[in-house]
């Protein structure tokens, strides 16, 4: 699994998909989908993408990641980004191509194992950055646009055609490392969103929270904002049954920046991690 998630980072990581400029990375996503023998994506609003993996378990878990990258290069960006890596580290745009990585990486996986139904949810504009520091760069000068657009969008679609998810897992990167290798679990989304969560959301959140400290005690338990809060936020308000929304992050760093590094050891933690949670996934929800 390590290697598949590894190749799709190399190849996702060269792209120049910036905010707003998302639909560039979606060739590869569909190659990609091929090679790895996954069902072709649903386009959602013309830059957010859906893969669905049926599963032989009951249940249905989403898997998130954002497909924009932050533009550092300006307008005479290179047609391919720098990419590097060595065994232990990966070096490059990895914010949030490492993500797209291991969601790819453990849906292919899925083929093979008694999990449940997987969501790869693959969203536009999660980053605020460029709307703050260049909107001239991006499409219509930013008009129109704002941060977390995609994982709304996405989110109302599930919502429309009642094709929602128990779970929600967003897999991006983390900063509070500093530079350590590490692995950081986010689960109180209305801490920043500002909503009251029923008693059920913090339940099962803490449940599904619960599960995943029992598997890798050494997780730590923090917050920072994503689109895990605006999966948390617009799914539960339109859902009857409250959906856990959590994110699972490597270290990375430096970041929001050219050359981001993440470890290739938290990369395989992960994959580890969520595996053998969906393995009983039956049991533990």
């Amino acid at each position: 699994m390590i290697q598949n998630c590894l190749n799709i980072i190399r190849k996702t990581a060269k792209i120049p998909s910036f905010s707003s400029f998302e639909e560039r990375i979606h060739p590869l996503i569909f190659d990609l989908c091929r090679q790895l023998g996954l069902p072709d994506p649903e386009i959602i609003a013309n830059r957010n993408l859906i893969v669905t993996i049926p599963g032989k378990a009951s249940g249905r878990v989403a898997l998130t990641a954002h497909l924009d990258k932050i533009n550092h290069f300006g307008a005479d960006y290179p047609a391919e980004l720098p990419y590097s890596e060595t065994d232990t580290k990966l070096r490059g745009q990895l914010d949030n191509t490492a993500g797209i990585g291991l969601a790819m990486a453990l849906g292919a996986e899925a083929k093979n194992r008694n999990w449940p139904d997987i969501q790869i949810l693959l969203s536009e504009m999660e980053e605020s950055y460029g709307l703050r520091h260049h909107p001239e760069l991006m499409r219509n000068g930013g008009k129109n646009l704002n941060h977390g657009i995609g994982a709304k969008r996405i989110s109302l679609h599930l919502l429309d055609k009642n094709q929602l998810p128990e779970l929600v897992i967003t897999l991006d990167t983390t900063p509070l490392f500093k530079g350590e290798p590490g692995v950081a679990v986010y689960s109180k989304h209305w801490e920043f969103t500002k909503t009251e969560p029923s008693a059920e959301e913090i339940s099962l959140t803490k449940h599904v929270v619960d599960q995943l400290i029992e598997l890798d005690a050494g997780l730590l338990l923090a917050n920072n904002t994503n689109d895990y809060l605006t999966y948390g936020k617009t799914l539960n308000a339109g859902s009857q049954k409250a959906i856990p929304s959590i994110a699972v992050e490597p270290s990375i760093e430096p970041y929001h920046t050219q050359n981001e590094e993440v470890f290739v050891d938290d990369l395989r933690r992960i994959l580890d991690l969520l595996s053998r949670f969906l393995d009983e996934y039956e049991t533990r929800i």
